[in-house]
């Protein structure tokens, strides 16, 4: 087979390191990829949301099938005009990401529908946003932009103040441009995060590993909003019990919704979960794998991607073997420092000695043979091992041996899951 893989990061690099494993990839192309994943499949220099020159390479270089990653491909249309060109794909329609591509909609769903969430509110003019703001009692308030930000549309503000300057931020300022000119305004909820990725063919559900996300780009859980430091699997929070009550009250639900409302999603379907006291409640969804949950949960999958893959396109998830080892995963990611906002590139990545972990590259570009930065993120190394303590440790100490020219990494990565297992 001759396989597509749109997108460029590390969780396009673990995705194709998984699907390399199947005999019948003979070819793995990565539009655009990157200079790390050069390595593993042919990169071409097609851009995710160039939409009509994805499909125009699929069809000039008979693609047997595609694997669409990113968000922004996703909601843009990718997979439609893919499939017009006789392409099936993994992922969903433009129709059924809009669960990601726009926060109203999935909180009106989830409204329709009796899917735990927070209480919401959604405004289009800021005058009537900031009203709703004062109403509000004093403390943290949720402010989202409505649309597509690179994971970083979500602002906790701790006061009304904060949460009036986020909301003139993103409306009258276009901090996140025409993603923020709707914003929702919801309440805080309390407790551990989960994220649960899971595979979906638009009627069958099979959840992947839980899995624990470190979004703060300082340690303690400090510091800027950023697409992800590092992440933990399985969530030791995330039991037997909660995983069942979620899959009868929120992830089934979900999916039935979509088909009731004539949006089939097939793919990857992400739910970021709060364990509230109340139960578990609905953040947000993701309508792909998250970057850089799939770098943790890849690692630990048993059965075969590729397989597991097709079964969503065709409607045969439940006949299809997925199975996940026992073992635990960390996965380091590797920043340049400055990141989430401005920082320098162009550093080379050295890698001393013989790696016993993965190492997936998010952010680097290959010039005359030699590994680059390129990005805010810019690597993650991912350590598999029979504890999750073994795994956090086995992750820091690989992680030493790849190193680049101003690097910044968290170093409480699996703290907090450390110490839920302890009690």
């Amino acid at each position: 087979m001759k396989i597509l893989v749109v997108g460029s990061g590390g969780r396009e690099h673990a995705i194709i390191k998984a699907l390399k494993k199947n005999p019948k990839a003979e070819v793995i192309y990565a539009l655009p990829g990157n200079g790390g994943i050069a390595a593993d499949a042919v990169c071409v220099d097609i851009g995710a949301k160039d939409i009509e020159g994805i499909a125009r390479f699929a069809k000039d270089n008979g693609i047997d099938y595609a694997v669409v990653a990113p968000d922004d491909p996703l909601v843009l249309g990718a997979v439609d005009a893919l499939e017009r060109e006789g392409v099936p794909c993994f992922g969903p329609r433009a129709n059924a990401a809009i669960i990601e591509g726009s926060k109203a909609f999935a909180k009106q769903l989830m409204k329709k529908y009796g899917i735990p969430t927070a209480r919401y509110e959604t405004f289009e003019e800021e005058s009537a946003a900031e009203e709703y703001i004062d109403s509000l009692p004093e403390g943290n308030i949720v402010v989202k932009a409505d649309g597509l930000a690179l994971g970083k549309g979500v602002i906790i503000a701790e006061s009304r103040a904060e949460a009036k300057a986020a909301v003139r931020s993103m409306m009258l300022d276009g901090k996140f441009g025409a993603s923020g000119s709707r914003v929702v305004i919801e309440e805080f909820l309390t407790g551990p995060e989960v994220s649960v990725l899971s595979f979906t063919d638009g009627e069958t559900v099979v959840p992947m590993v839980s899995s624990m996300d470190h979004k703060r780009a300082l340690d303690g859980d400090k510091g800027l909003n950023t697409g992800g430091m590092g992440v933990i699997a399985p969530n030791p929070y995330y039991t037997e019990d909660i995983a069942r009550e979620c899959m009868e009250r929120i992830f089934l639900p979900t999916v039935r919704a979509m088909r009731a409302e004539g949006r089939i999603f097939r793919g990857c379907l992400y739910f970021g979960l709060m364990l509230t006291p109340d139960g578990p409640k609905v953040i947000e969804y993701n309508c792909r794998f998250g970057d850089p949950e799939t770098q943790a949960v890849l690692p630990l999958l048993e059965s075969d991607l590729l397989d597991i893959m097709l079964a969503c396109t065709e409607g045969r998830l439940k006949e299809t073997e997925v199975r996940f080892s026992d073992k635990a995963s960390c996965c380091l990611v590797k920043a340049s420092s400055g990141y989430p906002e401005k920082y320098a590139t162009g550093f080379p990545i050295t890698v001393k000695g013989t790696l016993d972990a993965e190492l997936y590259i998010a952010g680097a570009k290959l010039v005359d043979g030699k590994l680059l930065t390129s990005g805010g993120r810019v690597l993650g190394v991912t350590a598999v091992a029979d504890t999750l303590k073994e795994a956090v440790d086995a992750a820091y100490r690989e992680s030493g041996k790849v190193t680049f020219e101003g690097e910044f990494f968290r170093k409480d990565i699996g703290a907090r899951a450390l110490a839920a297992k302890r009690s």
